[in-house]
Parts: C-alpha cells; structure tokens; sequence
C-alpha cells in the first residue's frame, strides 16, 4: 500500500481576465461627488479635477460654488522686466493718493485688464496651472517663459451654474504705510448701495506699554486729545480730517473699480447668487447679492468719464472718531475712525435695509468690535458730490 499523496487534484487560482475590476467611484451618485467638489472649491483644484477622468470633466463645469484666487497681475512694463515684477504686483493701486489728486489711472487701468477678457498686455499668471480640463486654451496664452496666463473670465468661462463665487486678488489696492490701518466693505447694485470704512493711524499689539499710546501731555500720539467724544480743533488743522477723506475717496475708488470690471463675469453668469470680490490681505471686499447683481443687469451702471470704475452717487456720510480706542483682547487702535456711507437719493426700500446692524456687521474680528464702540460715540455727518 503506498502511502505517497495524490497529487492529481490541485486548486489553480482563477484567471485574472476573469476578474472584473471595480471602480468605486462609479458607485457614488453624481450628486454626491458635485458635493465634493464644491466643498473644493478652488477652480485650479477643480480643474486638475477635470483632467481625472471623462466623468470628471463633465460634472465640474456644474459645480455651483467656485473660488478664484489671483497669483499676481502682469501689466505691461511688468511683461517687459520680470526682475521688477514683483514689487509691481504688491498692489495695483500703490499710488492710490495720487490716483485721487493727481490723475494716475495706471493701477485702474491693470485692475481692468487682468480682470476682464484677456488682453495680450496683461493677465493673471498661475490661474491656468490647472484649468485645462475647463476649457483653457494653453497654447494662446503662454508668454514668452512659458507661463499660461488666464483672466478670471476665461477661467469661469465653462462653469455653467455658479451660484456662489468668490474672487481673492493678491493683495489690497490701497498702498498704505506700514502700521495704519484701513479697511473697507461696499455692497453694489447697478451703483453703490452702502460701504463702510474703518481706519486708525496705527495698531497697537496686545503687551506694548500704554506710555507708547499717550503723551505726557495727554495728548494720543495721533496728535489729538480725547474731548468727551467730541472731535478737537486740532483735528481739522492738523491733517486728521485731510487724512480721513483720503482714505474715504480711496477706498471708493477701490470700491468702484472692482464693481466695474466684474461686468463681463456678471453679464455671463445669470445663475449667481451671490459675487464676492476680496483680497489676500483682508483690506477691502465688495459683495452682491443676488437682487443687487440682477439690478445690474436689469439696469446698467454710469461708468466715470475720468476712468474705467463706476461713477460714485453725490453721498452722505456720517463718521465716528476716537483717538484711543482699546478692544477687549488688548489691540489698541489709534486714531479710529468708521465712516458710513450711502447714497443721497437712496430709495426708501434701501434705505431700510441699510438701517440697523449694517454698519457694526461689517467686519470680522476683532474689528467689528471696534465698529461697534465707535458708532457709540458722537456722530458727525457729511456730504460728498458725485465723481
């Protein structure tokens, strides 16, 4: 009897071309991945999206919540010196006071070109690393060291159902000093509903001795004493005042520029609800809803004659100051100063929505608790032409 095993019966693994190979995306529902990829969000992310497969590419451009974020701003001398670009594109507005005063359109005249329809003397670098799955076309915007370039309308050009878009610039319009504070929020229909401005001469951190605030005299180092709430002499002598309808002005051009140049993405875009234009630094940011962007269309806006930004309405103004205002986390502000604005003939149903919390709402912290103590405080009005 033999005692050797028998060998003749074997298990052979199955044939691997009878395996069937599973894709589990092709399990998840449309609906769920457009979730996913509007938690996303960032158009460059989406667009590298695109490229993943064929069922990709064509749910992105149904995406309804989008973000662009500018990488810089080539203008032309910036095209012609690469060397010296990046002090160009610190901010498109570095010479804003003598914007004001002196008639520079410059910086408006790049905000316009990189946010409108491509034009071959400036655009945005970097919005294209990832936007070829949305309709890019490489090969007509390369520059000469082989950078693709695409405005914010080409990007968007194939997202068919936006409701919410954000647009981030790189950096705030206003060239200001080191230490000063100023920022701005404005809400726009066909022309500017309300903005406010909160500014201080400069920020003082938590910990920095409080001898640094006051003089010994009394006198806060933005050279005005504190009278009861009531706004000194010394005020309108010495420049304060001059300084606060700089920034004011300022900041509605800012304001009025970016609502102009949004006109192509709103004209295309009939599904948005609600369009916010801001920057990386936090300084200025103009939101539209989705009554405001279709007053717009309905009812197109008075553009300048003296430059490419909407006209400006004759405005009234009402201002609050405190030369020392401290928060609650420690920041002193010196020299606060929110201004509110609308327009002189605003109608009444506006008017309305601009009564109440506007004002104090907006801004985040710590700065919506600064706007909150100054409107406080005593109220001075103002009235300022058309322009």
């Amino acid at each position: 009897m033999s005692l050797r095993s028998d060998f003749a019966v074997q298990i052979w693994p199955e044939p691997s071309n009878l395996v069937e190979e599973i894709d589990h995306f092709d399990r998840l529902p449309d609906s769920l991945l457009l979730i996913v990829f509007n938690r996303i969000g960032d158009v460059k992310a989406l667009g590298r999206c695109c490229v993943v497969s064929r069922r990709f590419h064509g749910l992105v451009p149904q995406v309804d919540n989008v973000v662009v974020r500018v990488d810089c701003v080539i203008s032309d001398e910036d095209a012609s010196s690469a060397a010296a670009g990046s002090d160009k594109t610190r901010g498109v507005f570095s010479n804003i006071v003598r914007l004001v005063f002196g008639g520079i359109v410059k910086p408006l005249q790049a905000l316009g070109q990189f946010l409108g329809p491509k034009k071959s003397s400036s655009s945005i670098v970097g919005g294209g690393g990832g936007g070829r799955g949305i309709g890019s076309e490489e090969e007509e915007n390369m520059d000469a060291g082989g950078v693709s370039h695409h405005s914010p309308t080409q990007v968007l050009k194939n997202f068919n159902e936006i409701l919410r878009l954000r647009i981030e610039l790189p950096s705030g319009e206003l060239g200001i000093e080191d230490g000063v504070l100023l920022k701005w929020r404005a809400d726009f229909g066909s022309t500017l509903d309300n903005c406010v401005i909160l500014g201080a001469s400069s920020v003082i951190s938590p910990g920095t001795a409080k001898a640094s605030v006051f003089q010994d005299n009394g006198v806060s180092g933005d050279g005005f004493a504190d009278d009861n709430g009531n706004i000194p002499e010394s005020f309108y002598t010495n420049g304060g005042l001059k300084l606060r309808v700089v920034w004011t002005i300022s900041s509605l051009i800012a304001a009025s520029a970016r609502h102009y140049l949004l006109q192509p993405i709103i004209a295309e875009h009939h599904t948005l609800d609600n369009l916010v234009l801001t920057d990386a630094d936090g300084q200025g940011v103009l939101c539209m809803n989705r009554e405001q962007l279709e007053e717009l269309r309905v009812k197109p806006l008075s553009a300048s004659t003296a430059s490419k930004r909407t006209l400006v309405p004759a405005l009234n103004m009402r201002l609050w100051y405190a030369p020392h205002l401290e928060l609650p986390n420690g920041v002193v502000l010196k020299g606060a100063t929110l201004v509110a604005i609308r327009p002189s003939e605003q109608t009444g149903t506006k008017k309305e929505i601009s009564d109440g919390s506007w004002v104090s709402t907006a801004f985040e912290e710590p700065y919506g608790t600064a706007a909150k103590l100054l409107v406080k405080r005593r109220t001075y009005c103002l009235e300022m032409n058309s322009f």
